[in-house]
């Protein structure tokens, strides 16, 4: 099983006492399965995201991503791992403002040198149909170009887990349809996905679905 989590739990200190925002979480995801969480706002899908990637300390349980857990790692040997390991997709994008399509999606480069960067930064702006893009900037983009941009940044280095957060949350159908089925097609190529989503159309490209709710999963 390519990743492991066995009894997560997160907290966070709140004015009324303490938050459990993970409470006693367990799920696997294997190599060319794409996992839907879904949930309403404030369920936790975030936090079990950013935990998941090694972004987000846990209070309890662990994370084992092929067979390593990225918390017994140091902090930078950590980052090393994560950069190596995940691809991160938000729903704000996150995109560099003064940055080309192009450079936003060699942007994890900075992380470590690897052959075949630029080439492969091609190859995905082709691939999501942004080459006539390429030397533009965020602000000269659509909202579904912008996402889209995000997807190819998050896939540069050819992550083995992608962690997706609401990333139709704001498109419309045709561009939506276009983020789900190129991660469906990224699990199908042996990657694997955890795609947190209110979006009803991610039930069609996912292998396996969870219901979240106040920090609890439960399967369907």
């Amino acid at each position: 099983m390519l990743l492991e989590v066995t009894n997560l739990t997160k907290e966070f200190a709140g004015a009324s006492g303490t938050i459990r925002a993970l409470d006693d979480v367990s799920l696997s995801v294997d190599a060319g399965q794409l996992l839907a969480v879904r949930g309403p706002s404030g369920c936790g899908k975030t936090t079990l995201l950013l935990t998941v990637g090694g972004l987000l300390q846990p209070n309890g349980g662990t994370v084992h991503l092929d067979g390593h857990d990225p918390y017994r790692l140091p902090p930078d040997g950590r980052a090393g791992f994560r950069a190596r390991n995940v691809g991160f997709v938000f729903q704000q994008f996150h995109l560099v403002p003064y940055l080309s399509v192009l450079e936003n999606v060699l942007a994890p480069a900075l992380a470590g040198a690897a052959d075949g960067l630029p080439e492969r930064a091609w190859e995905l702006v082709r691939y999501l149909h942004l080459e006539d893009r390429a030397y533009h900037l965020p602000a000269k983009l659509s909202t579904g170009e912008r996402q889209r941009t995000a997807v190819a940044r998050a896939m540069l280095r050819s992550p083995r887990l992608l962690l997706a957060d609401e990333p139709t949350g704001n498109l419309d159908g045709d561009s939506a349809q276009a983020v789900l089925t190129c991660l469906a097609e990224f699990a199908k190529r042996g990657g694997a996905v955890i795609l947190a989503t209110h979006d009803d159309r991610a039930a069609c490209y996912a292998s396996k679905e969870a219901r979240m709710d106040a920090g609890r999963i439960s399967w369907r």
